[in-house]
């Protein structure tokens, strides 16, 4: 793998558990708690930021591979796919066993993107927000394992 590509994918991850980290005070109040609307919006927006950066990730890889990205109006859903699958520039990024959980998070993103923050529901929200850090473990791993045998 090129090492301006490694770097970028690894800087991603650094913002990712920056995100994580810096949020670790909210991630445990949503576990004790159900938040309020303060705390459930911000949440909503690290949900969101989550999301992002796993596909800023995915969009550097592709672009390095040479692929083609998704052009359609379900591009961010056909992203994702592609993730799953091996090309002949590159093998799967993630392991299957994640893929419909990586797809709620992408449902989340979409709908904060057109929702307004009083159509927020918490038990939409609970388990992705209480998974969150477990759950990037897992896709940490994946995505390093994709790093080091590319």
């Amino acid at each position: 793998m090129d090492n301006s590509l490694k770097a970028k994918i690894v800087f991603e991850i650094s913002q990712i558990d920056k995100l994580l980290n810096d949020s670790k005070s909210l991630l445990d109040l949503c576990k004790l708690q159900i938040p309020d609307f303060i705390e459930m919006s911000a949440a909503a927006l690290v949900l969101h930021s989550f999301y992002n950066g796993i596909e800023n990730i995915l969009v550097l890889i592709f672009k390095y591979s040479g692929e083609q990205l998704p052009k359609s109006n379900k591009w961010h859903m056909e992203l994702l796919d592609k993730a799953f699958i091996s090309e002949e520039t590159r093998k799967q990024i993630f392991n299957n066993e994640i893929q419909q959980t990586l797809e709620e998070y992408l449902k989340f993103r979409h709908f904060i993107r057109h929702a307004y923050g009083f159509q927020l529901e918490w038990e939409r929200m609970a388990e992705l927000i209480n998974g969150m850090e477990d759950f990037w473990i897992i896709v940490k791993a994946d995505i390093n394992n994709f790093i080091e045998t590319n």
